[in-house]
């Protein structure tokens, strides 16, 4: 009777195992931002109080943009070190568009510019040229053959290089209040870009969970020779990731240049980091075919309050570069664990 219950036993363990594994891989996230919430509260008060939330929704909602699209890139096994060099350039192209070349870009641009459309061209501008960009980058990943990590890492000088171009090496300033308030203007007491955030966010989720297009993302991440045995465009899709991608980061630009008034060249430097930290903390795999915008979501805010969090304890800038650093290791390195523990169970 005792060799009879022991297999049972030890079957009831594995499921348990399997079970906390699985629990801890899709809440580990959301409880480590919670604990984390708690602890700054407890070293100030004042980190809990609605302002200072919002504040940090405002500055996450820039890179949480973008890293909607890099969830797209990233389940399909992709990268894209070019973002914040995206983000520049589209910027400094909807800049020029709107106040042109030369000394003409020191007058202060006429309210009733364009019609009172000046956002719109803007934003069109910013969109557009973002698009562009992504495409290109797609189109190189898949019809030249090179490598993602290679193609967005030339991309992000060549983007870099073409911001200094149209920019002139000068930053473009002073536009009309209606492309401002998409950067500083609140609706419902709610910062605007925190909306944009929200609206990006949920049609990322719909895409990704209810749309066809979301599930050959999914396959092609999870297995790209059997997609395109079963009938998949792989380089297709492949190619409307990184468009996504360069169109959202086109929208970040557009919404920096809103709220900072200008468009600089130095504009989204460090960008790339936060963004993969973003996607990669919120249990998006890097192997591809894992994960989703709610997690992307989670780990852009848990990254905004940790750099809050750090601020108001007077932690120096350098030393959050290396703990946001640390944490990214850790993410991938739990990811891998979990895998690995999952899969080795689940065998026996």
């Amino acid at each position: 009777m005792n060799e009879a219950t022991a297999p049972e036993t030890e079957s009831v363990a594995i499921r348990k195992r399997i079970r906390w594994i699985a629990t801890l891989e899709r809440f580990g996230v959301v409880l480590f931002l919670a604990v984390m919430m708690l602890f700054f509260t407890t070293q100030n008060i004042r980190f809990i109080y609605p302002r200072n939330l919002f504040n940090i929704l405002s500055d996450v909602s820039i890179y949480g943009v973008m890293a909607v699209g890099m969830t797209l890139v990233i389940l399909t096994a992709g990268i894209d070190l070019s973002v914040g060099a995206i983000l520049a350039f589209a910027a400094m192209s909807a800049a020029a568009v709107l106040k042109g070349t030369g000394e003409s870009r020191a007058i202060p641009e006429d309210p009733l510019a364009f019609g009172g459309f000046a956002w719109l061209i803007a934003l069109a501008v910013a969109t557009g040229v973002g698009s562009i960009c992504g495409w290109v980058q797609g189109f190189a990943t898949t019809r030249l053959k090179v490598p993602p990590f290679v193609v967005t890492l030339g991309g992000m000088t060549v983007w870099r290089g073409a911001t200094l171009v149209v920019g002139e090496g000068s930053p473009i300033s002073g536009f009309a209040p209606g492309l401002r308030w998409w950067g500083n203007g609140s609706f419902l007491f709610v910062p605007i870009p925190v909306w944009v955030f929200a609206v990006v966010t949920l049609s990322g989720f719909i895409l990704l969970q209810y749309t066809r297009y979301g599930r050959q993302v999914y396959a092609v991440g999870g297995n790209p020779e059997a997609a395109r045995l079963s009938g998949l465009r792989v380089s297709r899709i492949l190619v409307s990731v990184y468009t996504i991608m360069g169109f959202l980061a086109g929208l970040a630009g557009f919404m920096e240049m809103a709220r900072l008034d200008s468009a600089e060249a130095v504009a989204g430097e460090g960008f790339e980091l936060r963004v993969i930290a973003s996607v990669v903390i919120g249990g998006t795999s890097l192997f591809g075919g894992l994960g989703g915008v709610f997690g992307t979501v989670v780990g852009t805010v848990l990254i905004g309050v940790l750099l809050n969090g750090l601020v108001i304890m007077n932690v120096s800038a350098y030393y959050q570069q290396i703990i946001i650093g640390v944490i990214i290791v850790l993410a991938v390195a739990f990811d891998t664990f979990a895998k690995s523990k999952s899969g080795s169970i689940s065998t026996r």
